[in-house]
């Protein structure tokens, strides 16, 4: 039987999302994949200027779990990336999204695992750094963490790695244009916050707080005491933690 959502993941969820529609943070934007489910978000995120992924437009999809934010969410890329902490199938591989187990093999420390103050801002914040500075001593793609070292090795000389990279950043920009999207290209336009399009259907954060998600007694009973001191005030001081290092 599948784990029921918590009444603090739902909180925590509808805060972050509210939080940053209002206030976008430069580099990526966020929106849901069914309006109907805060666990699933569909993720913009844009290659930093300066960079091989300048220009560049990748799409994810974020999952979360129903103990968020005690549980890490997972991130799997849509648009195709080469990249040597991403599997072939688009699943990323970075510190922060995994639990703070102790596992000598992995070369991780405790402090760079998951733990339940981060949140989405400082995720992504950490992917868009990770773009430009892979972990090569544990990759998801071999193939790819060894072109990225002779390309860096050579200080470019070796343009294996930059071609694959331009070639499919070209490709994300033509799917932005699909989507409507203006990439920003230059760092004075990356720096700025990011301005979104309103979604067609402005969603009601209260629809999450219904009784589909069938959260367990003692959630209810914790919901009865809070209900009356938040209300709509509570998503007036929305989310705006700082940067995560992954």
């Amino acid at each position: 039987m599948a784990q029921q959502p918590t009444s603090s993941a739902l909180r925590a969820l509808a805060l972050e999302y509210k939080s940053l529609q209002e206030e976008p943070v430069e580099g990526f934007r966020v929106k849901l994949v069914n309006e109907d489910n805060l666990f699933e978000w569909e993720v913009a995120i844009f290659g930093p200027p300066d960079t091989l992924y300048q220009g560049g437009y990748f799409k994810a999809h974020m999952k979360f779990p129903p103990d968020y934010p005690y549980s890490p969410p997972s991130i799997r890329f849509l648009t195709k990336v080469w990249h040597p902490n991403v599997y072939e199938n688009g699943d990323l591989c970075i510190s922060i999204l995994h639990p703070p187990v102790h596992d000598p093999q992995s070369g991780e420390l405790p402090c760079e695992m998951w733990n339940p103050t981060q949140n989405v801002r400082t995720i992504l914040l950490s992917v868009i750094s990770l773009l430009n500075e892979p972990n090569t001593f544990s990759p998801a793609n071999v193939d790819a963490s060894v072109m990225f070292r002779r390309w860096r090795d050579s200080k470019g000389k070796d343009k294996e790695y930059e071609n694959i990279i331009r070639k499919q950043v070209s490709a994300a920009r033509l799917e932005a244009e699909k989507d409507g999207v203006v990439v920003p290209l230059t760092l004075e336009d990356y720096c700025i916050k990011t301005k979104v399009k309103p979604p067609e259907h402005n969603v009601d954060m209260t629809d999450f707080y219904d009784d589909d998600y069938d959260l367990d007694d003692d959630d209810d009973d914790d919901n009865e005491g809070e209900g009356a001191e938040s209300g709509d005030g509570e998503y007036e001081d929305g989310d705006d933690s700082g940067n995560g290092e992954s």
